[in-house]
């Protein structure tokens, strides 16, 4: 079939593109930039013409801000991650695409003190406004059920590790010392991206719709992966960090500001059991699986 694919040059993204291009598909990816076809998504127009002229049977919507860049605001990262959802998805309704599949997050959940121990699909998204990508994936979600004509496969995906993986997550295993608030563990669960690619897949040919958290089995708190690694942990009580990062961020020293120590603490611990039994799919690795395999990766740089 005919396959769109948003934020196509991104890191995920070209896996995916790849991926269904070796399935057989004819794959269109577009992005802001060549080799990828042109596609700014905070164009209405834009976002319009491009999907009238591909007339793919289904979109892949992954383009969104995960890590903001230098010079980034708030009103960029929601023209992108909320209207630029809002522009897809009015263009699909109005060129006939029969089914899009949504890349959303754990995120999404929101970093809550009262999360259950393992999150559901059932819970309801309450993406914290403090921080924009999470606010914004609850904002999407909240949008979709506005288009009944499409269906739909919305992933809620957890943290992604592969081999090549850098960024703000993994930045936190690659310090000297690993930071835990006293009290709590606030476990991670870790999806190797090769499976997220596979789920990706089964998300544009399947039968399947629906939401779906995506995730390894399992969990790592802070103390294993520390140990894992070989490094101590620096266990904070949670009102001397969070008054560090408020003096810190007004100095400009981080990019943090006090509210982080919420992430830290309440991050949502994603149930795979409704992907495996309802969606069909098993990921290939537990979360102590791809944490281990992304390690060993490492090492070897």
């Amino acid at each position: 079939m005919r396959v769109l694919v948003t934020g196509g040059g991104g890191f995920l993204g070209s896996s995916v593109v790849r991926g269904l291009a070796a399935a057989g598909h004819d794959v269109v990816s577009t992005d802001l930039r060549p080799p990828a076809v042109v596609m700014d998504v905070t164009s209405e127009a834009d976002v319009s013409g491009v999907i009238a002229s591909v007339q793919p049977e289904v979109v892949v919507h992954l383009a969104s801000i995960v890590t903001p860049g230098p010079g980034s605001t708030r009103e960029l990262e929601y023209a992108v991650d909320v209207t630029g959802t809002r522009h897809v998805l009015d263009a699909c309704v109005a060129h006939g695409v029969r089914r899009v599949v949504v890349s959303s997050s754990g995120a999404a959940y929101g970093y809550h003190p009262d999360n259950p121990e393992w999150i559901t699909e059932d819970q309801p998204v309450r993406g914290n406004v403090e921080f924009a990508y999470s606010h914004h994936k609850r904002l999407v979600e909240e949008m979709l059920p506005s288009y009944p004509s499409l269906e739909q496969v919305v992933l809620r995906i957890g943290t992604i590790l592969g081999a090549t993986v850098d960024n703000q997550i993994t930045a936190l295993f690659e310090r000297k010392r690993l930071l835990r608030i006293r009290g709590s563990e606030s476990p991670f669960v870790f999806v190797w991206d090769e499976d997220v690619v596979a789920i990706i897949q089964q998300a544009v040919t399947g039968p399947v719709m629906g939401v779906f958290n995506v995730a390894g089995d399992g969990a790592l708190t802070i103390s294993e992966i520390a140990e894992l690694l070989g490094k101590p942990v620096l266990t904070i009580p949670e009102p001397v960090l969070r008054g560090a990062l408020a003096v810190g961020s007004r100095l400009g020293l981080t990019p943090y500001g006090p509210e982080q120590t919420m992430f830290l603490r309440y991050r949502p611990v994603l149930s795979n059991e409704r992907l495996k039994t309802v969606f069909g799919h098993t990921p290939s690795r537990t979360s102590r699986e791809a944490f281990d395999e992304w390690r060993l990766a490492r090492r070897s740089y």
